[in-house]
């Protein structure tokens, strides 16, 4: 079994910056991609960024530029870095891993069955 435990989010001006980590538990980690999600209330689930097995990394459109997903495969840990944050992207942020990547298509994760509680990201003045 995997746990994923998301931390790092809080509230923050437009123009700010915050890191969400995501520790997991269990030798499942290392050998596999992880992906970021986000969801407001009354919308669906959305992949924010996703991560290979080797640490290749893969952005919707929307964050692109901006957000910067990492791993620290010694540590267990996936890290998003969210720079030049915009009230649009107030959300819950989730991270999922035991999922697929794929690097040459649009699509490039399809969330495997492991999530964590989430962490709320809110950007406000």
């Amino acid at each position: 079994q995997v746990q994923l435990v998301e931390s790092g989010g809080g509230l923050v001006q437009p123009g700010g910056s915050l890191r969400l980590s995501c520790a997991a538990s269990g030798n499942i980690f290392s050998v596999n991609a992880m992906g970021w999600y986000r969801q407001v209330p009354g919308k669906q689930r959305e992949l924010v960024a996703a991560i290979s097995r080797g640490g290749r990394p893969k952005y919707a459109d929307s964050v692109k530029g901006r957000f910067t997903i990492s791993r620290d495969n010694a540590k267990n840990t996936v890290y998003l870095q969210m720079n030049s944050l915009k009230p649009e992207d107030t959300a819950v942020y989730y991270c999922n891993t035991g999922g697929t990547f794929y690097l040459f298509t649009s699509i490039f994760y399809i969330q495997g069955d492991y999530w964590g509680r989430g962490t709320q990201v809110t950007v406000s003045s």
